[in-house]
């Protein structure tokens, strides 16, 4: 478990309310507390972290090679890379380190640690290692592929010419963080690459260093002292695990915390008079949907599919539950990536859907369960389409769990129905078609394991289309592509993609510059002050 440093008490009052004591007047001006649901939290380590608030984590505290611009994605830069070309094939990305970059231990950033990171990620295999593992390479051959020719150099070959867009794009992503190979293998053990000891410690080289990570409890974050860049006003940063919308409002109110970040539409509302109190919102790249575990008899069923996806009050639920944050949208990809679509066929029709489990052979419909995460966004909407389903003879049973219970559920193909939020990982259309519209491998041990996989949808021919839309170079006839996939994926597929978010914090009025970016490892305390 990461240290507890000395300082760590002088915060403690800081969150004094969440442990019923007193309200206080005022957070410390060296300190910014959050609150928001972080039960989805499973690991700290770059390689195996793969969901919303860990994501977030990640990006306030590590560094990637790449970066983009949060406010326009199209402009890539170097963080840790200076620069960076295209060999003429288009199989070779080779990388220049800067110079003069460290660790939060002290430890010099070379090519060897970059190397590392993607190494290590391929060979562990976690969850986002396909990231990494789409270009070609293997646990067998990766360390032939990537490497370091001296001490500020990365080659990365890759088995065929991909468009370097979405090569660079997938570099900015989690996976693709540096982490101090020197720290990380003074803790290994075996082969592990320090996967026991990364899951829940720090060795990164952003502005601020993971100091602590109590499950379902609270993150804390300390300025890192050795970061190259402009050092950040707060001294000190923690993220409460709050997941009651009233709770977050009252602490608020109350100066408690400084930012709430998992408001419902009624405390949005409350608040938006507060003199004290200011909203900030962002277009998220996130989709809530429903994902129809094909191994169930009756989801595998395409008309019982079809006609779930009839069963949601979609416009209901986005006026009245999510309302302020979220927007209907029923296709794979989000409003700003290359090739969406803002088709939305479906709508609430009971009649409809009762035809169509006729025809299926379930007249008077079945029982069937839906894991859901014990957040009030999730369970409202879950119990909101336990009762449209009900009407068409659909016995839905919800599952509560948190979000790490959840989502290894999830994982291991174990559901029936599950009901949550899916984010890209980079910002290329590929992120969500390859995870939506890609299962090269459904059997049960597969290396592979998307969202396609995840619910045993099975689907050869359109694996291969997703393959060549990744390698067409032309951004028209690409986007054309990922348009026809996003329709077949709309009407065929065991997803009811429902809404995008829109994300809304709530912040005193004395914080200023948190930034709620495009995804959630976008949503930036590094640059925050308070008056």
């Amino acid at each position: 478990m990461l240290y507890r440093s000395k300082w760590l008490a002088t915060a403690v009052v800081a969150w004094a309310a969440v442990q019923g004591l007193p309200a206080m007047a005022a957070t410390p001006s060296d300190t910014l507390i959050q609150a928001w649901a972080i039960d989805d939290i499973i690991s700290l380590d770059p390689a195996e972290v793969f969901e919303f608030s860990g994501g977030e984590m990640l990006g306030n505290s590590y560094e990637p090679l790449i970066g983009y611009d949060v406010k326009d994605v199209s402009k890539v830069y170097g963080k840790i890379a200076d620069s960076w070309t295209v060999s003429d094939d288009g199989k070779t990305l080779t990388f220049k380190i800067k110079d003069g970059l460290t660790f939060a231990s002290g430890n010099p950033i070379t090519a060897e640690d970059v190397v590392f990171s993607l190494v290590r990620a391929v060979k562990l295999d976690k969850s986002p290692a396909f990231i990494i593992t789409q270009f070609g390479f293997t646990p067998e051959n990766v360390e032939e592929k990537i490497k370091a020719t001296d001490a500020s150099t990365v080659t990365f070959e890759m088995d065929q010419a991909y468009a370097p867009s979405l090569v660079l794009y997938c570099l900015t992503s989690n996976v693709a963080m540096v982490v101090d190979k020197k720290l990380v293998m003074e803790h290994a053990e075996g082969d592990d690459y320090g996967y026991n000891w990364l899951k829940t410690n720090y060795a990164g080289s952003g502005p601020f260093v993971i100091r602590e990570w109590r499950p379902n409890e609270a993150v804390v974050f300390e300025r890192n002292e050795k970061y190259y860049g402009d050092a950040p006003a707060m001294k000190r940063v923690i993220y409460r695990h709050i997941p009651e919308p009233a709770t977050e409002r009252l602490m608020l109110e109350q100066g408690d915390i400084d930012i709430a970040r998992k408001l419902g539409p009624e405390e949005i509302a409350a608040l938006k008079s507060n003199p004290d109190i200011k909203i900030e919102e962002g277009v998220k790249g996130s989709i809530y949907y429903l994902g129809l575990n094909q191994k169930n008899e009756y989801l595998s069923n395409p008309k019982v599919a079809e006609a779930m996806k009839y069963l949601v009050d979609y416009q209901a639920i986005a006026d009245t539950i999510m309302s302020g944050v979220a927007q209907v949208h029923q296709t794979f990809l989000p409003k700003g990536f290359l090739g969406e679509i803002d088709d939305a066929p479906y709508k609430l029709d009971v009649a409809k859907a009762k035809e169509l489990l006729k025809e299926a052979g379930y007249p008077d419909g079945f029982s069937v369960t839906m894991d859901t995460r014990n957040t009030a966004d999730i369970t409202a909407i879950a119990e909101a389409i336990q009762g449209t389903m009900a009407q068409a003879g659909i016995k839905l049973e919800l599952i509560p769990g948190d979000g790490k219970q959840t989502l290894t559920k999830y994982r291991g193909r174990q559901h029936d129905i599950y009901i949550g939020q899916w984010g890209p990982d980079y910002q290329d259309p590929h992120t969500n078609a390859s995870t939506f519209a890609y299962n090269p491998n459904n059997a049960d041990d597969a290396t592979s394991k998307p969202l396609a996989w995840r619910n045993a949808w099975d689907i050869p021919e359109l694996t291969k289309e997703t393959d060549a839309a990744m390698m067409e170079g032309d951004a028209d006839k690409r986007a054309k592509m990922y348009e026809e996939e996003q329709r077949k994926v709309l009407a065929e597929s065991p997803f009811v993609v429902m809404f995008q978010q829109v994300e809304v914090s709530a912040q005193r009025s004395n914080v200023d510059n948190f930034v709620l970016g495009p995804s959630f490892s976008d949503n930036s305390f590094i640059g925050v002050t308070k008056e």
